[in-house]
Order: structure tokens, then sequence, then C-alpha cells
């Protein structure tokens, strides 16, 4: 069996009248505000995507969904990832399990973690357990400590038979 491995990183401006998405879950962030983006910003399914594309040397998110193509406008974020997996099982590569981290200091992210699960394994085509996805803050450190943004990595583990 080969296995490959790809990690993924984004980051997005917390911005006023924005959505706030992470992987599917609409959030109400306490000072009103959302993630600035071409598409709709869930920072936490792009670095996902970035896995992916990276596990097989296929470029980034960019180079797949340009952010000056006006097809990607709002997109969801989530119909992009099925694209992705769709180039994934092309290519004759299975998914082995992702794990994932978001780094925000609000909203608290704990209630929704399952919710976040759930959208991602139903996407990628895999079980839920496959799936993991932690919360985190930066403890008022750095850019999303002082929310300025809202951060996420992703590391995916593929096989090909």
């Amino acid at each position: 069996m080969d296995l490959r491995i790809g990690q993924g990183y984004d980051i997005h401006r917390l911005v006023a009248g924005r959505p706030l998405i992470l992987a599917g879950v609409s959030l109400t962030h306490p000072a009103g505000l959302g993630l600035d983006g071409h598409s709709d910003a869930d920072v936490l399914t792009h670095a996902l995507m970035d896995a992916l594309l990276g596990a097989l040397s296929l470029g980034d998110i960019g180079k797949h969904f340009p952010p000056g193509d006006p097809r990607w406008k709002d997109a969801d974020s989530l119909r992009l990832l099925e694209q992705v997996m769709v180039l994934v099982r092309q290519r004759g590569w299975g998914l082995i399990n992702v794990d994932l981290v978001v780094v925000a200091e609000r909203p608290k992210l704990r209630p929704h973690i399952e919710q976040m699960r759930e959208n991602l394994a139903q996407r990628l085509g895999i079980p839920p357990d496959r799936v993991g996805v932690k919360a985190t803050t930066n403890e008022g450190l750095g850019p999303t400590g002082r929310e300025e943004g809202i951060a996420a990595y992703a590391v995916a583990l593929l096989h090909q038979p």
C-alpha cells in the first residue's frame, strides 16, 4: 500500500458584515464578525482542501479555485471540498483520515465540533470517526489572539492500494 500525507494551513481576517462559517457550520461571533474572503471563507475547510491537494502534489486551492474568478464568489467551501475529493479519487487514491485544528479566541467552538465532523465526513465520504476536529485559542497572542482572524491547520492521510 502506498501512503501520502498532506498538510494544509489557512487564515482569514475577521471583519464586520460577513458570515462566520467553519466546516459548513454557521456561527455567531460575539462581536458580530465573520471571515473575509472571495468564497464563504471557511478557513477550516480551506486548510483541509490544501492538505488533500498537497498530498498529491496538485498545488493549492488558489490554483484550482482562483480568488479572482467570479465562479467562486461566495462559493460554499463544502462543495469545493467535494470537487477536491473527485480529483483525489480520479487519481486512484482513498482517504484514511484527516485531523484539523482551528485557532480562534471566540466564539467558543466546542458545542459545534461534532456537527463540523459530521459535515466534513459526509463530504469526504468517510466515517466521522476518521475526522478529527479540535479547537484552541492562541492565548491572546498574535493575529488570532487579537481576534484579527481565525486560522486552521489540517493533515490528511491518503492510501493507494
